[in-house]
This record gives C-alpha cells, structure tokens and sequence, in this order.
C-alpha cells in the first residue's frame, strides 16, 4: 500500500503579509517538522496567530512561499486548527462532534462510536446530551479541541487555547494536547504564557515584530536564549 500522503515538514520560504500597509509578518523562514509541540511565544501583536493562521493555510501571504510535505497545493485534509475562542453550534456536545464528523467526510454509521470515542478523549462523556453552549468556558474548549481531533489530523494547530480559562481548566486543556502529542499528532502552538511553554514546548518559536526571531530547543532556549531580545522576554521585561 502506498503511504498516506504528510504534510510535513510545513515549510515558510520568505513569506510575508500585510494589512492596510501594516507589515504582520515580515520574510519569514522557518522549517516545522515531526516531533514534539512546536510553540510561539512572543509578545501580543508579534505575528504569533497570523503565522499559525498561514501555516493552516486560512489566509495566503502576500509573498513568499508555504509548502506542506513539500506541497504548495495542499487541501488541508491532515491538518484541523482549534481557535482561541471557538464557536459554539447551538446543538448538544455529541452533536457538535457529529457536525465535525460529517464535515470530514465520515460515514454516517461510524460516527456514532467516534463520537463517543473523541468526547471520552477529552473527558466530556458525562456532557453528551448537554447543549454546548451551556458548558462552562473550559468544556467548551474541550469541545472544541474534540472537534478538531474529528479530522483525525497530522497536524493540530492551537491558538491560544487556554488564554481565558482557570488554572484547573488550563491543566485539563493541557493534559490533553500532551496525549494527543504523545499519540504522533503534531503541534503547533501559540500561547502568551512562557510557564505553559516550558510545559508543553518541545521546541520554542520566539516571534518578535512579525519574524522568527529565535528558533531552538525548548530547554536551550530557556536556559541560554541565544538574542537579548528573547533573554528580555523571557525575564518579563517589555519588549516590542
């Protein structure tokens, strides 16, 4: 049998993108293979949701290239992408895994057991019949995190998952992306905090002023961060 087609590594060739003649991200280069989570830290308005939007191929840059496992005509089947504050539909939580299921194209007798299957994953057996927009904010992401895992992907794009929840909340989201990470699916992060980069992060992607400014092992980079600017931010001083 041939083997399934990857869309890894994803790769940024000088790409660049602009609104309203303000540059997001400017010449950006930067290779993400298999592995551990890939995370963006950086501060706000440094590029970190534009980037994760580009590498799911939401948006198109104005210049440069992106390629996906050597691809630039990828149709994004083997990637999901999980926002920062997701939608919820206005049906019960089996429901809104059951919409995910169908949009990827599978087969109506088989969804029944995968829906069962995702929300036991993310720990919201007990929510099946509940409406999804009556869960609390940590649910709800679950949820949401169960929706993306319908698309059974290579890669799993975050956004900020965790930016508006309770350290409780925080660590169930956490526990999860671990295991699906420890499953094979690739990750790709951004966050805002640098102890849920030290946690998560295998290797760490520091944006600054729409580039990546540093790119390097998360233990490395932490330890003996290679720019003053990443030593800056990483003491909490301000840096833009």
């Amino acid at each position: 049998m041939r083997p399934p087609v990857s869309d890894l590594p994803l790769v940024l060739e000088n790409v660049s993108l602009s609104a309203r003649d303000v540059a997001i991200v400017r010449n950006l280069t930067l290779a993400i293979g298999a592995g551990p989570p890939t995370v963006l830290v950086g501060p706000n308005g440094s590029g970190k949701s534009t980037l994760i939007r580009l590498a799911m191929g939401l948006i198109a840059p104005d210049s440069g290239r992106i390629t996906w496992g050597g691809r630039a005509d990828s149709d994004g089947r083997r990637r999901a992408m999980m926002f920062q504050r997701p939608v919820m539909l206005r049906r019960s939580a089996a429901s809104n895994v059951a919409y995910a299921l169908a949009a990827a194209g599978v087969r109506r007798e088989s969804r029944i057991p995968r829906i069962a299957q995702l929300l036991a994953q993310v720990g919201l057996a007990h929510v099946t019949d509940r409406p999804a927009r009556r869960l609390s904010g940590g649910e709800q992401q679950r949820l949401a995190l169960a929706r993306a895992l319908a698309r059974d992907p290579e890669v799993l794009f975050l956004d900020e998952p965790t930016a508006s929840l309770d350290p409780a909340a925080t660590k169930a989201v956490e526990d999860i992306i671990r295991a699906v990470a420890r499953s094979g699916v690739k990750i790709m992060m951004a966050t805002h905090d640098l102890g849920q980069a030290r946690r998560l992060a295998g290797e760490i992607v520091f944006m600054l002023r729409g580039s990546a400014y540093e790119c390097a092992d998360a233990e490395r980079f932490f330890t003996a961060p290679a720019t003053r600017e990443a030593a800056a931010f990483i003491r909490g001083d301000l840096v833009i």
